[in-house]
């Protein structure tokens, strides 16, 4: 059911476009990285499912805590960069160098796992471990509840705790949070910490709805940034908005011009969030959040 594929993808795209956002937010890195986050989650319940014989499902808190270390050790290795006030260039080439750094790593640690376990581990999905519910995929509800959850879990932080009130402080004025003593090097590792944690979690849900190989992380990457940038970069409202507004059009749109084009199209899915996301920057360079902010206000 392709509405049904759409929801999935969507709920995916919205926890790594929120996770980038955060991290831009904070820090003004675009992080080329984030696909690659959401792969190590993928074999990283991979390999918590083969060697504890459980359902992928059951590994998410551990690919939350798994991703989460990851970003804090990437932001680790930015944080010199930040501190000496680099440019966004040289911040984005870096984020570039992570990337690639463990696209190796994630190939590398693919042949190993293969010799280890007995069988090919270079592409893999996890829909024979999935369950059926009422006529759908365990997934479809697995990754709305997922997503729900995440969603207030971060708006209970950001808006309910005095922590998430610096952390806010500190994205929408650091220099005004630094003055009344908020520790803006804490705030950032902890963005940093949480997107790493959300892309992970999305990654392990990502096998149950396609084929991963070592390589899907670039793939995805094109989706992410379009998601983030159509909804609204700078706003984490937008990563919401962007997420379901990509994922049901690279998903529905692409689908019914396989009609027109072939089946071939599927492969230029991506032409079509990348044309939106073009449309985005002349029309709206702020997002669509800047336009519904500009529509609430005249009202």
């Amino acid at each position: 059911m392709i509405v049904e594929g759409a929801i999935i993808y969507s709920n995916l795209l919205v926890l790594l476009a929120l996770g980038l956002a955060l991290t831009y937010i904070t820090t003004g890195v675009p992080n080329f990285a984030q696909g690659s986050f959401a792969i190590v989650g993928s074999y990283l319940a991979l390999t918590i499912s083969n060697f504890s014989a459980i359902n992928p499902y059951f590994t998410l808190p551990f690919l939350f805590v798994g991703g989460g270390i990851l970003g804090a050790f990437c932001y680790t290795l930015l944080r010199p960069l930040i501190k000496r006030k680099a440019s966004i260039d040289i911040l984005m080439i870096a984020t570039l160098a992570i990337d690639l750094i463990l696209l190796g790593v994630i190939g590398a640690y693919s042949d190993i796992l293969s010799k280890i376990i007995g069988f090919t581990q270079a592409k893999f999905v996890f829909s024979q471990y999935d369950f059926y519910l009422l006529g759908f995929k365990g997934i479809f509800f697995m990754s709305l509840f997922v997503t729900l959850f995440l969603l207030f879990s971060l708006f209970f932080l950001l808006y309910k705790t005095k922590f998430g009130t610096a952390m806010r402080a500190a994205m929408e004025n650091p220099a005004l949070a630094v003055t009344v003593g908020i520790d803006i090097s804490k705030t950032r590792l902890i963005s940093w910490i949480l997107s790493g944690g959300l892309a992970a979690v999305a990654g392990g849900l990502l096998p149950f709805m396609q084929e991963i190989v070592p390589l899907t992380g670039s793939y995805i990457l094109v989706s992410i940034f379009a998601a983030s940038i159509v909804g609204g970069l700078s706003n984490i409202t937008g990563a919401l908005l962007g997420g379901y507004v990509i994922g049901f059009s690279e998903s529905i749109v692409t689908y019914y011009l396989t009609f027109i084009f072939g089946s071939s199209f599927l492969v230029y899915g991506k032409v079509v969030s990348l044309i939106i996301m073009i449309i985005t920057l002349l029309l709206a360079p702020k997002g669509l959040v800047s336009i519904i902010s500009k529509f609430l206000k005249r009202s």
